[in-house]
Formats: C-alpha cells, sequence, structure tokens
C-alpha cells in the first residue's frame, strides 16, 4: 500500500493543495474512487472521479462523516475548510499520476500483461507458479480499466518483489495513459480478438495500440503462429525488444510446443534449443492450453528452470474470475470466493457482501482461511483483516486455518475459529446458519468449495447461470448511446426476463438506475421488501393493488380516467399529497393508455387541482421500433406522441418526465430519447442493430445417463425418434417443466455437452430430454449447454420461429438461478 503524505501526493499529481499544516504531513495509505466501498478510514484519500453517470463530488459529505480526510477534486466549488483537499483538473488524470509516481518509487521487476482474452488466468496462474519462491502483488480480480490499472499499482510496495500487472483498453488512445503506470519490465500479449473491435477500425490498429504497453520491455512473450505475429516481431526489432516467442506450429519459434490432449488432461512438450521439457495440465480446451505455454514461455523470460515446474503445473487451478451469488440452506445467500485470498481481495469481497446483505439477509458472516505470502508480520496482518471486518460492519467471522486460530484473541466480534477445514465439517450444524449473508473466502488450497457444498441449497441441478458482469456491461454500453442527463428506466417485469427479479434488481440500485418497472404491485413489493429504495413504477395497476401501491411506495401508470378516479380516492382517504403518478398515452400501439385529446384532456383537468397526485412522466410505446419497414409507422408516433404530451406538459407548473423509448428505440431513434428511456430486453443481451453486447445468460445442465440404443430401436414417447444404427444417447434431466419448448425436439433443437453439439433426439420430455452422442465422447457428469456462450438465445427463437423474450421468461422459476459478478 503506499504510503504518502498529502503533501507529495499534491507534488506527484501537479496538484493545488488546500488543507492545515497538520492535514498536509498526514500519512495517506489507501486510495479511494468509489464511496460505496469505504466504510471508515482516517488514513484514505478519496479521488472524485467524474464521469457521464457519477459525480464522485457529490459524495465527499458522506465521506467526511466516515472520517476521510483528503479528498482530489477537479470542482473548487467543493472545497471547504472541513477537510483536506487537492484541485486538480481532471481526477481520473491525477490518479493515474500518482499511480506512475508509485511505479517509479520501487524497482522490483514488474510482468504487463495484455490481450483480449485470457488476461486474469496467465496473471493468476503465474502467481499460483511463483508465489512459493516471490512475494507477488497482483491486479486484484480483472482490474485492468483506467482507474483499475492505476489502483492495481497503487498497491506496489517494498514488501513485495514482483508485481503482476494486467491492462486493458477498449479504444484507441487508452494504453499511452497506463503503459507508464505499467512500466513493464516483461510483457505478455495473449491474444489479439474480437473484444471491443467496434471502437477500432482493424485488427491492425487494435494490435498497434495494446503493443504500446510493451514500448519500454525488455523482453515480450507471444505466440508467433497468429497472423499478426511479423507485426509483433517488428515491434520488437524497434524497440530493442527481446521476443520470447511460442508456437505449436512454427519450428522457427523461440519455443516449441507439442501437446497430447487425454480425457481430462493435457501433456505439453517444450522444446528449445533441442532441450525437451515436458510438465502436463488439467485442462483439454485450446484456451487453457494457450495459457499455460504463456505462462511457461514467462517462466524461460524470468530465466527459470522449467525442470523446477512440472508438478505446480499438474496442480492449476480453473480461475473463478467472479465472485459465485448462490442461494444457501435456511434462507442463506453464499458469496463463493475461495480461489485466491489477499487483503486487497478480501476488501473487494466485502464490498459485495455489504452490497447484498439488503433487509432479508441483515446477518453479514465471513467464513475466512489463513491469509498466506503477504510479506506482512502475522499479528499485524490480522489487525489489519479485523480492521476491515470492523469498517464493513461484519456481524460474525469464521476462521479457518491454523494462523487464524493462533491469533483468534485479536478479532473484535462473534468469532469461532478451526485449525482446519476437516475440524470445521466435524462441528458443522445446519441449523446454526439461517437468514445470512455468507461470504466463503479463502485461499485455494484451503477447499473452501467444501463448506460452501455443506452449505448451498440442494436444488434440480439444472442452473441458469446469470452474468452480473455482462448485464453491467450492457447498461453501460446503453448509457453510452445516451446523454449525461437522461435517466434510465429498467424493465425487471416477468422476474426480469427470467433472470431473477430481486439479485437483478440490487445490481441496478448498485448501478444507479434511475427507475425500474415492474408488471403488477405484487413484484414491487417483493423488490421493497429486498431493501430495493428506487423509484419503482407499476406497468399494470389493480384497484386490488392500490393498498400494497401506496404502503411500499410504489408508482402507479394511470391508463385512463377511471383509474385516475379510483386511485385518487384511495390516496385521498389515507390523506397524502403529491403521490406520484405516470400517465401513459396510447400513440398506436393500441393497448393500455389515453389516445385521444379528449381523453387527454379530461385527466388533465381532473389532475390540475388535485393536491393529491402529482403526475411524475407522461410516456408511450412503440409497436415496431425494431423493424425497418415500420419506420414510417414508428414516426408517426413520435409526432402523435409530441403533440399529446405538450398537453399534460403544458398544463402543469413543474417538470414532467418524458419518455417513449424502449430498448430497439434507444439503438435505432437515439435522437428521441427526451428525458428518459425504458431499458428492456437490452440488458439482457439482445441488440436489434448489432450493439456489442453480452449474453448474460447461460442455461447448463449435467449428462444424468449414457446408454446404447441398438437399430430400429426408438428413444421417448411416442417412439418418435427412431433409430437406424447403433447409437449411443445421453439423457438430460431437463424438459418442458424447465422451460424447454417440445418443438425442439425430434432433431430441431441441439445442445453441447463439453463443446460438442448434440441433437435432441425424440420427443422431450416433462423432466428430461435424450441427445445423440454417437461418436462423441460423452459420459455422466458432463456438462450441457442448452443456450449460452456458444448457443445464443436468438438462435434458438430462430429455430422456434418466436422472438428472445418468450426463450428467457420461459425457463421455470424451479431452475436454480446462479449469479456470477467480478
Amino acid at each position: 500500500m503506499i504510503k504518502l503524505t498529502a503533501k507529495q501526493i499534491s507534488a506527484a499529481i501537479n496538484g493545488e493543495l488546500f488543507a492545515s499544516s497538520s492535514l498536509q504531513d498526514f500519512t495517506v495509505s489507501e486510495i479511494i474512487t468509489d464511496s460505496r466501498t469505504c466504510f471508515g478510514g482516517t488514513n484514505a484519500a478519496f479521488f472524485a472521479l467524474s464521469g457521464p453517470v457519477f459525480n464522485g463530488h457529490n459524495y465527499i459529505a458522506q465521506l467526511r462523516k466516515k472520517g476521510v480526510q483528503l479528498f482530489i477534486v477537479s470542482n473548487k466549488n467543493f472545497i471547504d475548510n472541513k477537510a483536506g483537499y487537492i484541485l486538480v483538473k481532471d481526477t481520473i488524470v491525477a490518479l493515474q499520476q500518482l499511480a506512475a509516481y508509485n511505479r517509479n518509487r520501487f524497482s522490483q521487476p514488474v510482468i504487463g500483461i495484455t490481450g483480449s482474452n485470457g488476461k486474469t488466468i496467465v496473471k493468476e496462474w503465474l502467481y499460483d507458479l511463483l508465489s512459493t519462491e516471490f512475494k507477488i502483488v497482483r491486479s486484484p480480480k480483472s482490474y485492468n480499466s483506467q482507474v483499475g490499472v492505476p489502483l492495481s499499482a497503487l498497491l506496489i510496495d517494498n514488501q513485495y518483489d514482483l508485481a503482476l500487472l494486467e491492462a486493458g483498453i477498449s479504444e484507441p488512445n487508452e494504453m499511452e495513459k497506463l503503459a507508464p503506470i505499467v512500466r513493464p519490465n516483461i510483457g505478455i500479449l495473449t491474444n489479439i480478438g474480437d473484444a471491443h473491435q467496434e471502437n477500432f477500425r482493424s485488427m491492425e490498429e487494435k494490435l498497434s495500440e495494446k503493443l504500446k504497453l510493451f514500448t519500454g520491455a525488455k523482453k515480450l512473450v507471444f505466440r508467433s503462429d497468429r497472423f499478426y505475429s511479423e507485426n509483433i516481431a517488428e515491434f520488437c526489432s524497434q524497440n530493442n525488444i527481446e521476443p520470447i516467442n511460442w508456437s505449436l506450429k512454427n519450428n522457427d519459434a523461440a519455443i516449441r510446443f507439442k501437446c497430447k490432449t487425454k480425457s481430462v488432461n493435457t501433456e505439453i512438450e517444450a522444446i528449445i534449443n533441442k532441450e525437451h521439457y515436458s510438465f502436463s495440465i488439467p485442462f483439454t480446451d485450446d484456451s487453457a492450453i494457450e495459457n499455460a505455454c504463456h505462462c511457461f514461455a514467462t517462466l524461460i523470460a524470468l530465466k527459470k528452470n522449467p525442470k523446477d515446474f512440472p508438478a505446480q503445473f499438474s496442480k492449476l487451478q480453473p480461475v473463478a474470475m467472479r465472485l459465485e451469488i448462490k442461494q444457501g440452506i435456511n434462507n442463506c445467500l453464499l458469496i463463493n470466493d475461495y480461489y485466491n485470498s489477499d487483503l486487497n481481495s478480501l476488501s473487494i469481497a466485502l464490498s459485495v457482501l455489504k452490497q447484498q446483505a439488503a433487509k432479508g439477509h441483515l446477518f453479514k458472516h465471513v467464513i475466512l482461511s489463513d491469509i498466506q505470502q503477504t510479506g506482512i508480520e502475522t499479528v499485524e496482518l490480522y489487525s489489519k483483516v479485523n480492521q476491515l471486518l470492523q469498517e464493513w460492519g461484519i456481524n460474525k467471522l469464521t476462521g479457518i486455518g491454523k494462523d487464524l486460530y493462533q491469533h483468534q484473541h485479536i478479532f473484535e466480534m462473534e468469532c469461532e475459529f478451526y485449525a482446519n477445514r476437516s475440524e470445521f465439517e466435524k462441528q458443522f450444524v445446519r441449523s446454526n446458519y439461517s437468514s445470512s449473508a455468507i461470504l466463503i473466502k479463502g485461499a485455494r488450497q484451503f477447499e473452501l468449495e467444501k463448506i460452501s457444498a455443506l452449505l448451498q441449497q440442494k436444488a434440480h441441478q439444472t442452473v441458469l447461470e446469470i452474468n452480473l458482469n455482462a448485464l453491467i456491461h450492457n447498461l453501460n454500453t446503453f448509457r453510452k448511446l445516451l446523454k449525461p442527463e437522461t435517466k434510465i428506466m429498467v424493465m425487471v417485469k416477468a422476474f426480469s426476463y427470467g433472470s431473477g427479479d430481486v439479485e437483478i434488481a440490487r445490481l441496478l440500485q448498485h448501478q444507479n438506475v434511475d427507475y425500474l418497472a415492474v408488471a403488477v404491485a405484487d413484484e414491487g413489493v417483493q423488490l421493497r421488501n429486498a431493501g430495493i429504495n428506487i423509484p419503482i413504477l407499476v406497468m399494470n395497476p389493480e384497484h386490488d393493488s392500490f393498498q400494497n401501491i401506496i404502503d411500499f411506495n410504489l408508482e402507479p401508470n394511470i391508463y385512463s380516467l377511471q383509474l385516475l378516479q379510483q386511485f385518487s380516492k384511495v390516496v385521498i382517504e389515507f390523506g397524502i399529497n403529491n403521490f406520484p403518478i405516470h400517465i401513459k398515452i396510447d400513440t398506436g400501439m393500441n393497448r393500455l393508455g389515453l389516445k385521444t385529446k379528449k381523453e387527454i384532456e379530461e385527466v388533465i383537468a381532473f389532475t390540475k387541482n388535485n393536491k393529491h397526485l402529482k403526475i411524475q412522466s407522461v410516456f408511450s410505446h412503440l409497436a415496431g421500433s425494431d423493424e425497418a419497414e415500420l419506420d414510417d409507422f414508428t414516426q408517426e408516433q413520435f409526432l402523435r406522441y409530441a403533440d399529446l404530451s405538450a398537453l399534460i406538459e403544458n398544463a402543469f407548473p413543474y417538470k414532467i418526465n418524458k419518455h417513449i423509448l424502449n430498448s430497439a428505440g434507444i439503438e435505432r431513434f437515439p435522437e428521441q430519447q427526451m428525458d428518459m428511456v425504458r431499458l428492456g430486453i437490452g440488458l439482457y443481451g439482445i441488440s436489434q442493430t448489432g450493439l456489442a453486447l453480452q449474453q448474460i445468460s447461460t442455461l447448463k445442465t449435467t449428462v444424468s445417463q449414457v446408454k446404447t440404443v441398438n437399430t430400429n430401436e426408438t428413444v421417448g414417447y411416442n417412439r418418435k425418434g427412431k433409430i437406424n444404427y447403433q447409437s449411443r444417447v445421453a439423457v438430460v434431466p431437463m424438459g418442458y417443466a424447465d422451460g424447454i419448448n417440445r418443438r425442439l425436439g425430434n432433431g430441431l433443437g441441439s445442445a453441447l455437452v463439453n463443446g460438442q453439439e448434440a441433437r435432441i433426439i425424440g420427443n422431450i420430455c416433462m423432466d428430461m430430454l435424450m441427445l445423440d452422442v454417437t461418436n462423441l465422447e460423452v459420459n455422466p457428469g458432463d456438462s450441457v449447454e442448452i443456450f449460452g456462450p456458444n448457443i445464443s438465445i436468438s438462435k434458438v427463437a430462430q429455430l422456434l420461429e418466436t422472438i428472445p423474450y418468450e426463450i428467457l421468461t420461459g425457463i421455470s422459476q424451479r431452475v436454480k438461478r446462479v449469479y456470477l459478478q467480478e
């Protein structure tokens, strides 16, 4: 961690310091950029980052109350005599300058990693391979952005003797800002792929941008059998960089690899100057093989003896690059993060625990293993852990490991300690865990996944994985199409399009969206009970739901004069003034809404002198914004909406928000974004224009049984699955009761088993379907993907001649939702 005075920080970032003499000399040991992750810290400095959506300056007063004493700001109006301030032109640039300054204070070797894929895995595997020899500081999780990289570099100090930093870019001219911060001695270029390609004119331009990270490096590790490898070789030559190039095909490379894939592992032979080295990895996929080869080549760049590492390669583990959020026993929520353990990643995980611990999970419980290889003396280390737990308001700690057991006296909260995981399992009592958010955090060797298995709610083995990071990516992609002042309402009706309403709503609240919208009041009540406090619009309010709408501060969609009069009567009975309502105009959809000028004038007359109601917004819905052939009709809707909404807007003295765009409308008609937009299916990864969205959902299960079926036998009900030659059939525990459309049977649909396509054979049953896996290597327990990264929801929808909405919302709620988040 950094240890700099306010005066030193000001000088490093060319800032103007406003602080008392005592504050000028106080030492900063923590840098904060997100107010939500700060729960106290007198030695912290807050960079008030500003962007198109958020302004960190607005959280200064809140952070002062938590003890923060130093703020780096770009707006002089926020400076007062209540704290210390450093005024700069741009706070993000200042953060990057401070990180570059900190990097230059130390001479330890730095390995810089960039590329389109594999950065985090290569970083984590290198840590596993080298941590017995080096004290290593590395980027937390996948901190590789314009803010994440400087935060990572600020962790470098004298206690470490090697740094592993990853850097990512999404636009041109970003890497030149990160290069002085990382300033790697050894570089690794994992690969160049399609990620963020929409912002680059060509692959060559993207490659050129990424290579800027390595301009001052001494060595560069890269794969030389890619089409762009000549460009890399030329770059190395121009910048006097030693190329550590490797290949699976090219015998002229510095390192030649030969691979032999078996059922569960891959044997790899490396040939260097006629010397042969062998090792094995417990993976068979191409990406894992490539990542392992990058790691081996990096060992060579570090001048390590490859013969010392076969055992470590054989023990490499899958990198859980996201936190897993799962439903636990007895109304518990599990947050699994057991692939590494250090102070930095612990702080990040605690912030997620705080975020997830809503009303139903107020009790915050951390199960933590010993933290190893930090370079900090043990008493000091666990004192820092105790401080972190206190700052994040943790209610209970369960410690696993001999170090925690021996230092249990340090912790000032409800605690229990076990010398090892086995002792915990022996004394485990299921009933002791209820209504808690439980973070399970530890290093891999403690096998805390076995504790997670004890606490996890056992359910149907079919799961729908929801990638919350992909959802955030999609939200930010749409935000880039909007003006900074445009509000966003997100549709979370229909169980958030099948993704799970409460969990999605929590994330959206954390991402500061302006509104949520639900179909019926009961959905809104559930969100309020889960701790969601942002405004919620009820699209289909019913008379029987008025009590709940008022009690839970929901906001009704008013689509007729009769509904307005009925709701107003109930509001008056409660004696409430200015209760927010939203007026729906029908501009051609011919569903709910006020259609004529007369209807609207009646609503205006009723509402204008009604002190009990206040119109929050007036909106309409587009009938065909996703179809170019309907654009003339869409333009007619815009004109109707403009005329009719103006009647309401001009009748009231206060501001009324206007909105008409849905997801497709945002993409195709951004000029009509008005005051607010309604984001629905686009958030879940479905684009109408080829926008670079990420599919957030993966429907997956496992093979129950594999059997041989002989010629002329049949498979499934009504003997529809006819066998013409001896075949192998895999039975999968997923059927139409889970939301699999029966029309996908009999060869129309398919699934991926271990990455291999298999057609559905026979009729789909209620709880099962069968796959033809003849000539495929498939065994019971193998993974099956129905849709996800390799089979898009849009493709499934096209097969069924329907729309992605129906596929997503049709997934049964008996299918367990598992949430993944970095």
